[in-house]
């Protein structure tokens, strides 16, 4: 009889599609508060955070609770044309974590190179997958505190917003946008 109902349970598991036991699928829909990023912050970017509250209130009053967030690193030159690349870790609350790394193109009055470190916040994210796409922005900063920036990138209903700060000297505005990718790549597009 015990047989039967595992294997009953088995099978409408499977039939069903049931989630993986390691948590790597699954609903995006739980977020984190304004503490838990700031507290990731200041870890994760050390002494250089000090204005980092302001950066961080200011990205959740533009776009609440992120469902996701992303610690790397970055690193980019230009001259008129630009490139960057960036690996880092994506932790959601219930879909685990997964390596990402992103590079991309930028065309622009941009000059200068930088390497920095960088946290995402990702809103409105409806699955894993999703991040792993190319999500346009203009580069340059459009609020910045005490040497961190942050820019924002828009795909569909999906915001990718970079909070980053670095050494290095990179100045002006330019179009371009950041594909995400599961390997690493020198290409930018």
């Amino acid at each position: 009889m015990n047989r039967f109902l595992a294997a009953l349970v088995l099978s409408l598991g499977l039939a069903f599609g049931a989630a993986p036991a390691n948590g790597q699928q699954g609903s995006l829909s739980d977020t984190y508060s304004s503490d838990e990023i700031l507290s990731a912050g200041h870890q994760f970017f050390g002494s250089v955070a000090q204005g980092l509250a302001s950066v961080i209130e200011q990205a959740f009053e533009q776009y609440g609770q992120p469902n996701a967030y992303i610690l790397g690193q970055e690193g980019g030159g230009a001259l008129f044309i630009g490139a960057k690349y960036g690996d880092g870790t994506m932790y959601t609350r219930n879909a685990g974590t997964h390596q990402v790394f992103w590079q991309g193109p930028s065309l622009g009055l941009n000059i200068g190179a930088d390497g920095s470190r960088v946290m995402m916040l990702v809103y409105n994210l409806p699955s894993v997958e999703s991040i792993y796409d190319r999500y346009p922005g203009v580069e340059g900063s459009i609020f910045a505190v005490g040497g961190i920036g942050m820019t924002a990138l828009k795909l569909n209903d999906v915001y990718v917003v970079p909070i980053s700060s670095g050494v290095g000297l990179r100045a002006g505005v330019a179009v371009g946008y950041l594909n995400f990718t599961r390997e690493p790549t020198w290409n930018p597009f």
